[in-house]
């Protein structure tokens, strides 16, 4: 059964491909290849640290993956500055609800190694 941070990630996912789509649509191709990498490997790290090694292998994937959703912020505020395409204020508000949830699993996973 997925865990909901999982699925959370992989949905998210599942947009970015969209809005990465119509980023290519309009041939803003780097700006989407960027997008699509850092809002893909958000799940992809979330995944693996539940196969994680150690204590300190799960904390490691789940702190890169909150550097990604850190960094696909950046992508989406810098797409909707430039005006390039409209950008739907749900994706931020999914960006920065997975940082407060890796951020809050992170906290929790380092507090239970004590």
């Amino acid at each position: 059964m997925p865990h909901p941070l999982g699925e959370k990630s992989y949905h998210f996912a599942l947009h970015i491909i969209g809005l990465s789509n119509l980023l290519e649509a309009k041939r803003a191709f780097s700006i989407s290849n960027q997008l699509l990498r850092s809002g893909t490997s958000i799940g992809a790290n979330v995944e693996e640290a539940q196969q994680a090694q150690s204590r300190a292998d799960f904390i490691s994937k789940y702190s890169i993956a909150l550097k990604e959703a850190v960094e696909t912020e950046y992508w989406l505020r810098l797409i909707q500055d430039s005006r390039i395409i409209p950008i739907d204020k749900k994706f931020f508000v999914d960006a920065k609800e997975l940082q407060r949830l890796l951020t809050a699993s992170i906290k929790t996973a380092k507090s239970n190694s004590n």
